[in-house]
């Protein structure tokens, strides 16, 4: 089965003859933009990656660093999500916005290198959850290559184990904005903050954390076997994170989950919201 899933991206890619790749660094970008080159040839793929005030510096440097590996073309083009109209305010479809924003940037690059296409790494997982930026990607006519190939998140890290990428067991990640409650106002300060505190709580040997932001406390969330490691350095975390600015810390019992931030739309708008 996920051969023939493999056959489909590779054709899908084939078919488009070049390809513009929206580039993460993530698993999954990564894993299209391998199989584009695979596919394509160096010449006609084109990785892009916007830096923005929402992209950590230590995921941009593991872009640059893959793109390399890869021996990839790599443009990097700045973006600013707190810029667009809509955005800061923290709506439920703020990702509708960012990747408008992103593809709108994109795009005239494209045209002046002679690119037909653009691609990002939206997966099957992800038709399931609450993405807003699906619908930007639709009226853009952005192809979704691995989602077209129905492949699944575990199906992609044994792709990419397979090709040899180092980065196949990457943790999950995105944007810095995720971690703002809907209708919080995201600015520069509180992406920063988040930054940082994540990146202290990854020095302590935790390889997947979320720091979500709920007024002036923050609620940390850690994959269940990092939880007792949490708790030993419960003190040290507690105080570099209200050192950073915030006045209460807590750890999230429920450990963590993917888009937990979503959860509040059910609450905000019943059962027949998302899911």
């Amino acid at each position: 089965m996920l051969e023939q899933k493999y056959d489909v991206l590779k054709q899908s890619l084939q078919a488009l003859g070049d390809v513009v790749i929206a580039f993460s660094g993530g698993v999954d970008s990564t894993l299209l933009l391998k199989v584009a080159l695979d596919t394509l040839g160096r010449d006609r793929v084109l990785a892009v990656t916007a830096d923005s005030e929402t992209y950590p510096r230590e995921e941009l440097r593991a872009a640059q660093r893959l793109a390399a590996e890869l021996d990839a073309r790599h443009e990097v083009i700045a973006t600013s999500e707190l810029a667009i109209a809509g955005y800061a305010e923290n709506t439920p479809n703020r990702c509708y916005f960012c990747k408008k924003n992103l593809f709108v940037n994109i795009l005239p690059l494209m045209e002046r290198q002679g690119y037909h296409h653009l691609a990002f790494g939206l997966i099957a997982d992800d038709m399931g959850e609450h993405r807003p930026g699906v619908k930007a990607a639709q009226e853009y006519r952005v192809r979704a290559p691995l989602q077209e190939a129905d492949l699944y998140k575990a199906e992609i890290r044994e792709l990419a184990l397979h090709l040899g990428l180092s980065n196949w067991d990457k943790p999950s990640y995105a944007c810095l904005s995720s971690r703002v409650v809907y209708g919080e106002e995201i600015t520069l300060v509180k992406l920063r903050r988040i930054e940082e505190s994540e990146r202290y709580i990854r020095s302590l040997g935790i390889r997947q954390v979320r720091v979500r932001v709920h007024g002036e406390m923050a609620r940390v969330e850690v994959e269940p076997d990092a939880m007792p490691l949490l708790l030993i350095q419960h003190d040290a975390v507690s105080r570099r994170l209200r050192e950073l600015g915030f006045k209460w810390v807590a750890m999230d019992l429920g450990g963590y989950q993917s888009g937990s931030m979503n959860r509040i739309l059910v609450t905000a708008v019943g059962d027949g919201a998302a899911k």
